[in-house]
């Protein structure tokens, strides 16, 4: 029986004993159903005995097609398995990667270069969004790996935390707390706040909300900006004060000061290496890249 068998038609053959139908299993093979019935017919024939029988009440398998049914499970179940290994150490051409908006650690400057430095046949693209929108377009296939804050729901991926940022107070640098090194949630009571919508980063809203109200911290709040200098124009003008990841640190605007916060790492955001379970090298890559920084 040497070449009768081959991958294609096991695959034909396992869509319409699972469909029990042509045209359902031509459908999900996105086929017309005339090849479809064509190519089973042929694999009959190749095999000499009859896979399915067929009449005006639909389709069954027949006792040659029950004992060949485990088989082609088992070859498309290893089939599935190599393609996966195979696909997990491939070094990609292009890498799709995502970058959180919710912190800007500085080792994410120069992150991209450093990835086609140290891998010169891969081209690597970055886009910046919100970490439940990153994480969203990894379960889609949209992105190769992500950088994200945590916590974040991150079911069905692989994450690896690589950086912890405390929380600081950026304020008007003529307040009178500006003359403190450390201020403490206590001292920010009465003080207007600028904090993000929870449907920005639900998980990481929620960590901060239970250590708020651990400390009894329910400042008046205000909507928080999108665009982190347009948060501090309005700091700068007096408006309100901010809880930002200690990196922004590093985003300088005249008439705005940070100070440590006492609660800051309680408050930490962490930074996680999101991949998809199945991309070992991807992952290694880009942790490799990290690695590489001097920072």
């Amino acid at each position: 029986m040497t070449g009768r068998l081959d991958s294609r038609s096991l695959t034909l053959f396992l869509a319409v004993a699972d469909a029990l139908s042509f045209r359902q299993a031509a459908e999900a093979l996105h086929l017309s159903q005339p090849p479809l019935s064509r190519a089973i017919r042929e694999l009959e024939e190749r095999l000499g005995m009859r896979l399915f029988d067929r009449n005006t009440q639909g389709v069954t398998v027949t006792d040659a097609g029950r004992r060949l049914l485990p088989y082609a499970r088992s070859i498309a179940k290893l089939l599935r398995q190599a393609e996966a290994e195979l696909a997990s150490q491939a070094v990609p051409a292009t890498l799709r990667l995502g970058l959180t908006s919710s912190a800007e650690p500085t080792w994410f400057r120069g992150l991209v270069e450093r990835l086609e430095a140290l891998h010169p046949g891969t081209a690597v693209s970055a886009v910046s969004d919100t970490s439940p929108r990153l994480v969203r377009q990894l379960r889609a296939g949209k992105l190769d790996a992500a950088f994200i804050a945590l916590p974040t729901d991150t079911r069905e991926l692989d994450v690896m935390e690589l950086d912890r940022l405390p929380m600081v107070v950026a304020m008007r640098s003529s307040h009178p707390l500006a003359k403190r090194k450390v201020v403490r949630l206590t001292d920010l009571a009465l003080e207007s706040v600028f904090w993000f919508e929870r449907a920005r980063q639900p998980a990481f809203y929620d960590h901060c909300q239970h250590i708020f109200n651990r400390y009894g911290f329910a400042p008046p709040k205000l909507r928080e900006p999108a665009d982190h200098h347009v948060l501090l124009a309005e700091v700068a003008g007096g408006r309100g004060m901010a809880l930002l990841p200690k990196s922004f640190i590093g985003l300088r605007r005249a008439g705005v000061v940070y100070r440590a916060l006492a609660e800051g790492d309680e408050l930490a955001v962490g930074i996680g290496l999101a991949t998809p379970k199945d991309r070992q090298t991807v992952r290694s890559m880009v942790a490799q890249a990290v690695r590489a920084t001097d920072v």
